[in-house]
C-alpha cells in the first residue's frame, strides 16, 4: 500500500498536528515515533516522501538518513529543532533533500511535501548517458560507475539528469534549482553541498572534477563524451 508521507516524529502533539494538517489537504500519512520503526515501515510498501525529526530515541534522524540512502532514493525532509547552519550541511551532505527548522508553519510544511511528492512523481523523458566510466538511465532513474550501480536521492538524480541533458552547456545555478527543487529561493550554498554530495558518488576524484565543472561566476558544466556505438 502506497502512503504519501512517512511521518517519523517523537513529539506526540506534534506529530498528530502534523497528521491531522496533511490528511485535511488529501495526504495519506503514517505516523511512527522511532528511526527503527521508519526502517520497518519502508519494508512494508512505498513511500512518497519521509518527513524526519532528527532528535529521536535510539538511532537519530542522520542515522536513519545514512541508512535510507545505502539503498533507496525516496526524497526526505528533516524537519528539527537543531537549527544551526551545520547541522542542515550535515543533513543535506548525507543524502536529506529539504530542511526546515522548528518552529514552522504547517502551511509552509505541506508546500514543501508536495514540491517533493511532485518531483518524485514526474516522469522525465528517458535519457540514456554512457561514456564507458558513468552510465546515466533516467527512464529507470538509475545510475552505475564503472558498473557498479549507485544509489542517488531524488535530488541528486535531478540534479544529474539536468546537466546531461545539457551536457556540453555551462549551466546556471538559478537553472539547476528551478530543476532540481522547483524553486527560485533554495540558496547557493544548498545546490553547492549537493553538487559535492554528488561528485563523491561519480567522480573519480571529488577533489579534482572531470564530469562536473564549476564555471566561476556561472555555473556548472557537465562535461563528458558519450562512447560510440
Amino acid at each position: 500500500m502506497h502512503t504519501d508521507v512517512l511521518l517519523i516524529e517523537d513529539e506526540a502533539e506534534l506529530a498528530g498536528a502534523i497528521v491531522d494538517y496533511l490528511t485535511a489537504f488529501g495526504l495519506s500519512c503514517r505516523h511512527v515515533t522511532t528511526a527503527e520503526d521508519g526502517l520497518e515501515a519502508l519494508e512494508q510498501g512505498p513511500v512518497g516522501v519521509i518527513d524526519l525529526d532528527v532528535n529521536l530515541p535510539g538511532m537519530n534522524g542522520f542515522g536513519f538518513c545514512r541508512a535510507v540512502r545505502n539503498t533507496m532514493s525516496v526524497p526526505i525532509l528533516v524537519v528539527s529543532a537543531r537549527s544551526s547552519e551545520d547541522d542542515q550541511i550535515l543533513a543535506l551532505s548525507i543524502g536529506a533533500d529539504d530542511y526546515v527548522s522548528k518552529p514552522f508553519s504547517l502551511a509552509v510544511l505541506l508546500a514543501r511535501v508536495r514540491r517533493a511528492l511532485d518531483r518524485n512523481r514526474a516522469a522525465p523523458a528517458p535519457t540514456l548517458f554512457d561514456d564507458g566510466r558513468l552510465r546515466v538511465d533516467t527512464a529507470s532513474g538509475r545510475t552505475w560507475v564503472d558498473g557498479r550501480e549507485v544509489h542517488l536521492t531524488a535530488t541528486e538524480d535531478r540534479l544529474l539528469t539536468h546537466l546531461v541533458r545539457r551536457r556540453g552547456s555551462v549551466v546556471t545555478k538559478q537553472d539547476l534549482i528551478e530543476a532540481a527543487w522547483g524553486d527560485s529561493f533554495t540558496s547557493d550554498g544548498t545546490l553547492a553541498v549537493h553538487i559535492r554530495r554528488l561528485r563523491s558518488r561519480i567522480e573519480a576524484d571529488p577533489n579534482n572534477p572531470e564530469l562536473i565543472r564549476t564555471v566561476w561566476g556561472r555555473g556548472y558544466l557537465f562535461e563528458a563524451a558519450e562512447n560510440p556505438a
